[in-house]
């Protein structure tokens, strides 16, 4: 039998260092379940500690008989500033008890290794929140970046602060937009092309414009007002909430988003391969500092 390239397998190293034990906080009032991303001191950057935490967090509010809706919010100045790609804390090569069927990515070589990461933590968990039950609302503050935008979209409704602001800049990594590949969807495809070809900022009163947000309140008001929305929610019954979700959550995927994100997810895929094998490193040569200095500039 030919030896197969792809049993070569790698020792990678786990060199993650935690700042908290607790990168989400969950709590349950009135019918509503909070749960709060919990690295400000990163901007809540999204590693697999915080994926983890929150599918177990989703999972808990939706296995608890008292809680109509959920709200997905960030501690500190921004919601999201994306995936950890540059804290102490970015943990791409510890394993964790996955969700999905697919096998351990921490020891897999070439472009196995990230393909099957970001089909689990990436667009797997996004696709199975997506998919929760009981409404969800984002509460979006100051950066929904890349990845932050990711677990905005999964929501059923978005409330932004009007110092909020939205943006994928990962074209500059040679990459055709996050692994959630809504784009085209929540915005009209002209300018989904604006958003991803120039990478700039997009505010959160365009955002409103185009769709993708509900409704911008001033920064002071955001959680009330968000909080309000949620207590009418939960007047609601429970399974026709759940019912009229299933139904719209279909109704994307007649309209082609699956098929959109399984297109894109491959298209990726490559895109950190090609990059790989120009000697650029899995993200076309950027690294958290270059991203964020072009992003101010963006902005």
């Amino acid at each position: 039998m030919a030896n197969d390239p792809g049993d070569a397998f790698v020792a990678r190293a786990d060199q993650s260092i935690y700042e908290t034990a607790e990168p989400v906080l969950y709590e349950v009032r009135d019918g509503i379940a909070t749960v709060t991303m919990n690295r400000p001191g990163f901007n809540n950057a999204q590693n697999s500690q915080m994926t983890y935490a929150l599918d177990a967090a989703f999972r808990r509010a939706v296995d608890d008989d008292a809680v109509k809706v959920i709200v997905l919010r960030g501690a500190g100045k921004h919601f999201s500033a994306g995936h950890d790609i540059g804290t102490p804390g970015r943990d791409i090569d510890k394993p964790f008890d996955r969700q999905a069927l697919w096998w351990d990515h921490t020891n897999k070589p070439g472009g196995e290794q990230y393909f099957v990461r970001e089909q689990e933590v990436y667009l797997g968990m996004c696709r199975r929140w997506h998919d929760i039950p009981k409404p969800t609302i984002a509460m979006v503050q100051g950066a929904c970046i890349a990845g932050g935008l990711m677990l905005a979209w999964v929501c059923d409704l978005i409330v932004a602060s009007d110092d909020a602001f939205f943006q994928d800049p990962v074209v500059r990594m040679g990459i055709p937009g996050v692994e959630y590949f809504a784009h085209a969807h929540e915005l009209n495809p002209r300018v989904a092309k604006e958003f991803l070809y120039l990478g700039e900022r997009m505010p959160a009163d365009r955002a409103y414009q185009m769709g993708m947000v509900n409704r911008v309140v001033p920064r002071a008001e955001l959680e009330q007002r968000t909080y309000e929305w949620a207590a009418k929610i939960v007047q609601q019954p429970r399974m026709g909430l759940a019912l009229t979700k299933t139904v719209i959550n279909r109704v994307e995927e007649l309209q082609g988003l699956r098929t959109t994100m399984d297109v894109a997810f491959g298209y990726h895929h490559f895109a950190h391969t090609h990059s790989q094998l120009l000697g650029a490193g899995t993200l076309g040569g950027q690294d958290a500092k270059s991203m964020v200095a072009g992003n101010k500039k963006q902005g």
